[in-house]
């Protein structure tokens, strides 16, 4: 392919390896250019590598055809081409973003050494030398202390429990993974990890790092309260990784700004995954980023079809509108732990609100209804009705008068 009809895709996560392999299904090739030098991989089973029960070859994804390993690092909107560490131009036709997200750094003293790189034993939990770092420091006895309870942070403390370590857990709000779940649900996975030794505080900021010789040797609390560490683990969430396209000068909010068809300030560019913003939001999740890389492959493929490319038809009129997400976490083994959240979980006035708790099971579930729509639902334990339940959600229609998937909810085998 010639550069004016080249579509050039930089990154090789979820987003970029999805949207480069439906681009070949549809007979348009595409260069996917990643810069970790592992195999792409699915980062969302990280904590399972972290947790010993899965080795990295079983994560990685099936590689697109065209693969280029290479860190770019500029834009040239105006000759269209793409500049590389190395000094290598590639020239494209259409450039897509899946630069995904950057682990967010939180400003406690002594973090950074002076020449601004991250002590020894701290780690930002995100990418694969992270989790094998992370994973080469663990043993038993090691005591860990994982900064952030949202999902990142839980699945982060439960592998390193699993592997043997004492682990502390430090999450600034009142509850664990306060964005996704309810008060109730949230307790339930706090005794999940108490279980599992895992020393829990919440409503507790970590104020400073201590480092004796380069390593890290303890953290201390804003109360003033130390905790001896070897590892410190930081998983307060991510933020788009929007530098690249900022520098060449396109529309950045919190993300990089698209459309419906994810096209970006710039005609000629689009972005996709963790690094979109579409109608106000950066959803960070997979599901987003899968749909919205399939949407934009039958795009590329129908424009390269009309410009007289070789290639299947794609849908012209295809368009992403948004996606109701819903966040799951499935760790596995002994002691598993499974919840999904989807919607709006805490209820308004005059919403009815149906419950099951089952203490003895470790099960939870709550469902939101709303003008009779199922507008939000928690799940804790079985969650054999969550497929019912969450297309009755994204549908948005009204909940039959017999109960429909309801009546799932409140039996007593998980809806199997």
């Amino acid at each position: 392919m010639t550069s004016n009809t080249r579509v050039v895709v930089i990154g090789a996560g979820l987003a970029g390896v999805r949207l480069a392999r439906r681009l070949g299904e549809l007979g348009v090739p595409a260069l996917c250019v990643g810069e970790e030098e592992h195999r792409p991989y699915n980062r969302v089973l990280l904590a399972e590598v972290l947790a010993g029960r899965y080795s990295p070859e079983v994560i990685a994804l099936p590689a697109p055809a065209g693969l280029v390993r290479a860190r770019v690092t500029g834009i040239d909107r105006a000759a269209r081409a793409v500049t590389c560490a190395d000094g290598t131009r590639i020239g494209y036709g259409t450039l897509v973003l899946a630069t995904g997200s950057n682990p967010v750094l939180p400003p406690l003293r002594g973090l950074f050494t002076p020449d601004r790189v991250l002590p020894e034993g701290v780690h930002a939990f995100r990418t694969m030398d992270d989790c094998l770092g992370l994973s080469k420091a663990v043993r038993p006895g090691v005591r860990a202390v994982v900064i952030g309870g949202g999902l990142l942070g839980v699945s982060a403390a439960r592998a390193l429990a699993r592997r043997g370590a004492q682990v502390v857990l430090a999450q600034q709000s009142e509850r664990l993974m306060e964005r996704h779940l309810d008060p109730d649900a949230s307790r339930l996975v706090r005794e999940h990890l108490t279980g599992l030794g895992v020393e829990v505080h919440t409503e507790c900021r970590v104020r400073d790092v201590r480092c004796v010789g380069g390593a890290v040797r303890s953290v201390e609390m804003a109360d003033g309260y130390a905790l001896d560490a070897d590892l410190v683990v930081l998983a307060c969430g991510v933020r788009p990784r929007a530098g690249l396209a900022k520098e060449a000068g396109l529309a950045v909010h919190k993300g990089v700004l698209v459309d419906d068809e994810l096209r970006t300030s710039d005609p000629h560019i689009r972005a996709v995954g963790d690094c979109a913003q579409h109608d106000g939001t950066v959803y960070g999740l997979a599901a987003p980023a899968l749909e919205q890389a399939d949407v934009l492959a039958e795009l590329l493929a129908a424009e390269a079809g009309g410009s007289g490319v070789l290639g299947q038809a794609g849908d012209a009129s295809a368009r992403y509108r948004g996606t109701r997400a819903l966040t799951r976490l499935t760790l596995a083994g002994q002691d598993c732990l499974d919840l999904a959240a989807f919607g709006e979980t805490v209820p308004r006035p005059g919403d009815d609100v149906v419950r099951l708790a089952d203490s003895t099971r470790g099960t939870y579930r709550k469902v939101v209804v709303r003008d009779d729509r199922l507008v939000g639902g928690v799940l804790v334990g079985e969650l054999g009705t969550v497929g019912a339940l969450a297309r009755a959600w994204e549908g948005a229609e009204p909940l039959p008068s017999d109960g429909g998937p309801l009546l799932h909810l409140l039996t007593n085998d998980g809806g199997s």
